[in-house]
This record gives structure tokens, C-alpha cells and sequence, in this order.
């Protein structure tokens, strides 16, 4: 079955997190996600921002479930001394078990990573 979703946040109150997502940092820390207005967005008019700090602050979409198909997400690095990076993770179990597809305008890199037990680990993108 075929289903194609658009999720916005323009529904959604100004500084709380949407319901049906879960946030939180593998590694520790205290992030902050909430949806935001901005205006120079490509999608208008909210955006869900991540405000705090965390080892590896996560938001994830919790009632969603993909096989055999692709997800699409923008982003923007506004701040950052060691990451300014956003991406998608796939196959959550929890906050220290995950894939993530993370793009680092630091690095200027993507890079996928697997996060078993808290540890992340990059793939060996050599082999390929």
C-alpha cells in the first residue's frame, strides 16, 4: 500500500513539541525542541527547532512506520562550535539504538551512523 505524508508543524502551537513525537539526546544533556515560527523557512510558517544542548539531541516521529520507501527533511544550522548538523533517523528502538543519516555543515559531510547501546559508530563508507 502506498501512502505519501507531508508533515508540517503549522498546526502546532508555538513553543511546545507536536504530539506524537518523542525527544531526547542520546549521550546526555538538555536539549530543547519546540516548533518555532520562522519566516524564512521553505515550508512557511513553523518549523520544530532544536534549542538546547545534548550529546546527540534527537526528535522523532513516533507513529511512523517505512519499508521500501524515503523520507525527505530540511534543515538549518543557525549555531554550533563542534556540530551544526541535522538529519533523519530510521529503525528507532530508543534514545541509544538507531540508524541516522546526519549532514554536518561543520564537516560540510554526511555521514550514516548506528547508535547501539549509546555508542555511535560511522559506517566504513570506504568499503563502497
Amino acid at each position: 500500500m502506498a501512502h505519501a505524508e507531508n508533515v508540517t508543524f503549522d498546526a502546532d502551537k508555538i513553543g511546545t513539541i507536536s504530539a506524537g513525537w518523542e525527544a531526547g539526546s542520546t549521550g546526555g544533556g538538555e536539549p530543547k525542541w519546540s516548533v518555532e515560527s520562522d519566516a524564512t523557512a521553505p515550508s512557511k510558517a513553523n518549523v520544530l527547532k532544536q534549542s538546547g544542548e545534548g550529546r546527540y539531541p534527537f526528535c522523532v516521529k513516533k507513529d511512523v512506520a517505512i519499508k521500501d520507501g524515503f523520507v525527505e527533511t530540511k534543515f538549518k544550522a543557525l549555531a554550533g562550535k563542534e556540530d551544526q548538523a541535522g538529519g533523519v533517523i530510521f529503525r528507532f528502538k530508543d534514545a541509544n539504538n538507531y540508524y541516522i543519516a546526519r549532514a554536518n555543515a561543520l564537516e560540510d559531510n554526511v555521514t550514516i551512523y548506528h547508535t547501539v547501546a549509546g555508542q555511535r559508530v560511522p559506517f566504513n563508507t570506504d568499503l563502497y
